[in-house]
């Protein structure tokens, strides 16, 4: 797999005109000196949300804490980072990445220092909200970088590119659980926190000597920068998100209020960013744009199955099937495996809606597999549930990610990728508050069960949906603007 990870690294040149990374005009040639901080910074949020698989276990055993509470440990990181995404994606597209990065990766060294030393599970869920902040740079300054490079060099939609991000991300996702195993089994769960520290020290390495730097505005623009950065719009985006959040993690008619104050809070963001010179998300240009409101529900949809596994699944390896942390990591290898040669295999052409018709079906056979599971069911079946999963993780976060590209306004390629993340991160808490549901004392098999048939109508909406659409073109490049 590393080798085809490096292969698929020396094929990106520019589609058109002269010069390639090693040789060539080198302004014709995508700058390949970006491509580790870019990959670093995008997987830093990848790897925190999936290592944490492994560790929700022996986290509960150590403080006492059953799956519905140690579930704020999933929450609280999607939480920070489905509000901090376009809203540092918003910087980003105003300022440039390299100091945005710099002070992310700077804060998710700090709370891999502050999870690896916490006291309680309060403590702990302190540090993944820290981490949630920290790690919100990465994935839109990489995108950033991508439209800016295309820009520069005059080459349309770079997908080596595009891949190479997609790969990166998908492959720490899906190796996560194996990673947390073998280092809850090295040194405890705490090493799953403290592999922050080399992660952020090599990030600030690669952004400080990498990354290229933002002329600062025109000083008659300085003053204007309370404006451009909408702060009101933002706080209104905020606590819509924080009160929907937290209704999501513990759904209950005693707090219907959340869901009042979540709509108060979405209406007063419609007037003001309708009204703003410089909203901080453009609801006018976003309204008109269906085909790019479409791919934040799929990937609402889609995100949901993908974390109930990652999550969901993993705990009940760990306590329905009775394995230990790290064979739980290991039995996920298969999915690794399978995603990554998916995504490498398809990841340079350029067909989007036939990506994602695969996938949704891919994502109801693997739901489905999860009701044929019991406490006593061989290895092999294990294998091959991973091994189906893989397919949909190979191929619906990569063509999401490009309708993306393709769609987005250009000028706001920063914050239309924290809002794609923003949306996969609302998924994510969807898939954790199922599995408190679900799993509220103990993740059994009768609890598996009754979460894998909400998956099932889960990924048979996100197959439905993605049928319907036909703004998606069969070459991505043509995805309808």
């Amino acid at each position: 797999m590393n080798a085809r990870l490096s292969r698929l690294a020396r094929s990106i040149r520019p589609r058109t005109g002269g010069g390639s990374g090693t040789g060539g005009d080198p302004g014709n040639a995508f700058d390949r000196r970006l491509l580790a901080p870019m990959v670093l910074g995008a997987v830093l949020n990848p790897v925190n949300s999936s290592i944490i698989a492994v560790s929700l276990v022996p986290i509960g055993a150590a403080f006492g804490a059953p799956p519905s509470q140690t579930a704020w440990l999933v929450s609280a990181l999607y939480l920070a980072t489905a509000i901090g995404q376009p809203v540092v994606g918003r910087l980003i597209d105003l300022y440039g990445p390299r100091q945005l990065f710099l002070a992310g990766t700077a804060l998710a060294g700090t709370a891999g220092i502050v999870g690896a030393l916490a006291p309680s599970l309060a403590v702990l869920v302190v540090a993944r909200v820290l981490l949630g902040f920290g790690t919100c740079a990465g994935y839109p300054a990489a995108m950033y970088l991508i439209r800016s490079e295309a820009k520069r060099t005059g080459h349309d939609s770079p997908a080596g590119v595009l891949t190479l991000l997609a790969v990166s991300t998908q492959t720490i996702a899906v190796i996560g659980p194996t990673l947390g195993g073998l280092l809850i089994g090295l040194g405890g769960w705490r090493t799953t926190l403290a592999v922050n520290l080399p992660l952020a020290a090599t990030g600030l390495v690669l952004g400080l000597t990498r990354l290229p730097k933002t002329p600062l505005p025109p000083r008659a623009e300085r003053g204007r920068v309370s404006t451009r950065l909408d702060p009101a719009g933002m706080a209104l985006f905020a606590a819509m998100l924080v009160c929907l959040l937290l209704f999501l993690m513990n759904p209950r008619t005693s707090d219907g209020y959340l869901l009042l104050l979540t709509a108060a809070a979405a209406a007063g963001f419609t007037v003001r960013e309708r009204r703003a010179a410089e909203p901080f998300i453009d609801l006018r240009v976003l309204g008109g744009n269906l085909p790019l409101l479409a791919t934040y529900g799929r990937a609402l949809l889609s995100y949901v199955v993908s974390y109930a596994f990652l999550y969901g699944y993993t705990q009940w390896l760990e306590q329905g099937r009775g394995l230990t942390a790290t064979q739980a990591g290991l039995a996920q290898l298969p999915l690794f495996g399978t995603a990554i040669a998916v995504s490498a295999l398809t990841g340079r052409r350029t067909e989007i809606r036939g990506k994602l018709l695969v996938g949704a079906a891919a994502q109801v056979a693997a739901c489905l597999l999860l009701l044929t599971l019991g406490a006593g069911s061989p290895v092999w079946q294990l294998v091959a549930v991973a091994l189906v999963v893989g397919i949909p993780q190979g191929l619906n976060s990569l063509a999401l990610q490009n309708s993306v590209y393709h769609q987005a306004d250009p000028e706001r390629m920063g914050s239309s990728a924290g809002l794609l993340r923003t949306f996969g991160y609302l998924g994510a808490i969807v898939a954790s508050a199922a599995d408190g549901v679900f799993f509220a004392r103990r993740a059994d098999t009768a609890g598996l069960h009754h979460l894998a048939w909400f998956l099932v109508a889960l990924a048979v909406v996100f197959l439905a949906v993605t049928l319907a659409d036909r703004s998606l073109s069969v070459r991505g490049s043509s995805v309808a603007p």
